[in-house]
């Protein structure tokens, strides 16, 4: 068991989701009592009603301020007061490049990824304040915020954008004695990702983590893992640090051949990188 969490309040964003699920599951056996948010409402409830300790549930869309004032309520009433934030919630957009990104989407994707972990963010040293206590809070950054792709354009430039709300919030809250840390997954087969057989989905995830110097996918739970250690006492001298968790996958040098240099089919990725996408 790792020191300081039993007993604890938790919120997870995202909780319906394979990481969110993971997190809230390692933080129930922990012994910390969790609030699954999420804005599918039945996985949320489901999540909840399976963990082995006390829990709560919230359906709620983590980029509209109201509610997530309603789900910090939901926390505060029904265990006096919160802890710990894990603020997991994220969606992938499509994988198009820049000539068929919609501006739309690219707003939608922004909406929940950033506004969805500044409103978190905000919300939980309000709440602190209110309580007049300290707290840590986790964000799921990924490995999408320290490396660059030629698709997935949107849900790359929200997760570089985590980590300027990461180190901005980890220097406000440390004078405050208010943690703030981030986990980087890399290749973690969930449903975040659609299934399918366009490059980049779920369909192609062992091939690509088979590059790694782990040379296999992670999984949620190991997510889940680094999560609960940054969320208690045993990290309690880290604030404004992003763990990666991707099998070795940010430290490759891939111009070298130990790094995979000339192990994809280049004219095959342009092909379907750059040919017009159909409507």
């Amino acid at each position: 068991m790792l020191d300081g969490l039993a007993g604890k309040v938790a919120i997870v964003t995202g909780g319906a989701g394979g990481l969110g699920s993971a997190s809230a599951r390692r933080l129930s056996a922990e012994g910390c009592r969790v609030v699954v948010v999420d804005r599918d409402g039945d996985g949320a409830r489901a999540v909840a009603e399976s963990l082995p300790g006390e829990s709560a549930w919230v359906a709620a869309d983590v980029s509209r301020e109201e509610e997530v004032d309603e789900y910090l309520g939901v926390a505060a009433r029904s265990f006096g007061k919160i802890d710990f934030h894990h603020l997991n919630a994220g969606i992938p957009g499509t994988p198009g490049g820049f000539p068929d990104l919609h501006v739309a989407e690219f707003d939608r994707v922004m909406a929940v990824n950033v506004r969805g972990v500044f409103l978190g963010l905000r919300g939980a040293f309000r709440r602190y304040r209110e309580q007049g206590t300290a707290g840590t809070v986790v964000l799921t950054a990924s490995i999408a915020s320290l490396r660059g792709s030629a698709d997935l354009i949107a849900y790359q430039t929200s997760k570089h954008a985590v980590l300027g709300l990461l180190r901005g919030a980890a220097m406000y809250g440390g004078p405050l004695g208010i943690r703030v840390n981030a986990v980087a997954p890399g290749i973690i087969p969930t449903n975040l990702f659609p299934a399918g057989g366009s490059p980049g989905g779920r369909d192609d995830m062992r091939q690509r983590a088979a590059t790694t110097p782990l040379r296999r996918p992670g999984t949620p739970e190991e997510i889940a893992s680094v999560v609960a250690f940054l969320l208690s006492e045993e990290s309690a001298y880290m604030t404004g640090e992003v763990v990666s968790a991707d099998g070795g996958a940010a430290i490759m040098s891939t111009v070298r051949p130990s790094g995979g240099a000339g192990a994809w089919d280049f004219a095959s990725l342009d092909r379907r990188t750059y040919l017009p996408r159909e409507e």
